[in-house]
């Protein structure tokens, strides 16, 4: 447990004296033991709490507290190693590539020509052919080059 300010040193013990007061209505033997969880928390607020606060409201005694403070700072805890279960790894996000760009150049016999810049994907190659193929030069304008 972790704890970065005084206030939140004070909110975490107002909740463990709420656990502690409902452990002590709910269990069924009156003396049974309090869980070793609920001493590692008390224990942890004494870090920003003074140890004497901690007692009175959780309403244990003081020699208690200071007994498994004394026992958790003597013999920390070993940690269990980390399990090394098969840890599921979504695949990468496919990147977006970069769409192939077509060059497309067609010319017709009475000299238009037609020169298309485009994703290759958008254009509909052979409605594009034969709309030029089939279209009908005028006469008298000059010339053009058309350019999409």
């Amino acid at each position: 447990m972790k704890i970065e300010t005084p206030l939140h040193a004070e909110h975490q013990l107002d909740q463990l004296a709420g656990q502690c007061a409902h452990g002590r209505q709910t269990r069924p033997p009156p003396h049974r033991p309090i869980p070793p969880e609920r001493w590692a928390h008390a224990v942890a607020l004494t870090a920003g709490v003074p140890p004497s606060r901690v007692a009175k409201q959780l309403r244990l005694r003081l020699a208690d507290l200071k007994k498994q403070i004394a026992t958790r700072h003597a013999a920390p805890t070993a940690m269990p190693p980390p399990s090394l279960g098969f840890v599921a790894v979504p695949p990468a996000p496919a990147r977006a590539q970069a769409t192939p760009m077509m060059q497309l150049e067609l010319s017709r016999a009475d000299g238009t020509r037609l020169c298309l810049h485009a994703p290759a994907a958008m254009l509909p190659l052979d409605a594009v052919g034969r709309a030029f193929v089939a279209g009908d030069a005028c006469s008298n304008a000059p010339r053009k080059v058309a350019s999409f």
